[in-house]
């Protein structure tokens, strides 16, 4: 009997040998595909964060990134959100002429504009970008000009706009636009360079704010440049010709 336990004992493998075959060499490949894997959820969580993100600013008025970076680095913010008929008709149609006179033909993305300036070897210029582009960069991304913004930028502006509709993703434009340093939205720009509402805006004052943009840092609507007026004037131009593009920003 001794005998077959000392056999049976060295017929048993070793615990230590038994775990050392149970290690296998890693795959080829295995850390790839979790990267992609960690990668493919992130971008999914991203995904549904935008859409969520988008659904909500339907009713929630946004803050900007450009914000955000701002309280971020303790720099201060001046931004006082108002609906879209509590900002002066006049500045509207100033900045739609200024800005994006197909705003009401296109759903979301100018493709022939968008075609016509991608030779650009610095990134996209911003002539490439509607007012709902412009929107989704202010709320959802960074500055500056890049492709691969440029290619995050267009799907989510296509969902904004069918989200949103035009009066909404104008009003969120002009509530989120800089008119200054740390000066967010239309009734911020008008109470700090016109010392008035928006509201009341004269059309004039209208066209020197749509004029600063897109940078309202160097200009400045209440002792505008010679370069800013001829932007200004070149806008009241066209200001009077808009009735028949501008409108789905008329009010319902």
């Amino acid at each position: 009997m001794l005998r077959a336990e000392r056999e049976e004992e060295t017929c048993r493998p070793d615990p230590q040998e038994r775990s050392l075959r149970r290690i296998e060499p890693p795959r080829r490949g295995s850390r790839a595909r979790r990267i992609a894997l960690l990668a493919m959820r992130f971008a999914l969580v991203l995904v549904a964060l935008t859409l969520v993100l988008t659904l909500v600013y339907r009713v929630v008025m946004p803050v900007s990134t450009p914000m955000l970076g701002r309280w971020l680095t303790g720099r201060s913010v001046t931004r006082d959100a108002v609906p879209l008929d509590r900002i002066a008709p006049a500045l509207v149609r100033a900045v739609f002429t200024a800005e994006d006179q197909k705003f009401c033909m296109h759903r979301g993305v100018d493709w022939g504009s968008l075609t016509d300036v991608l030779d650009d070897e610095g990134g996209p210029s911003r002539g490439a970008s509607t007012v709902t582009m412009q929107t989704v960069k202010n709320v959802f991304l960074w500055p500056g000009r890049s492709y691969i913004r440029k290619a995050i930028e267009i799907p989510i502006s296509v969902l904004a706009d069918l989200v949103w509709g035009k009066r909404r993703t104008m009003e969120i434009y002009l509530n989120v636009a800089e008119w200054g340093e740390g000066i967010f939205g239309a009734e911020a720009a008008a109470r700090y360079w016109f010392n008035k509402s928006a509201r009341d805006l004269k059309p004039s004052e209208a066209m020197l704010l749509a004029a600063t943009l897109p940078n309202p840092i160097e200009r400045n609507p209440r002792k505008p440049s010679a370069a800013t007026r001829a932007k200004a004037q070149r806008i009241q131009s066209a200001y009077g010709a808009m009735d028949d593009y501008i409108g789905c920003l008329s009010p319902r």
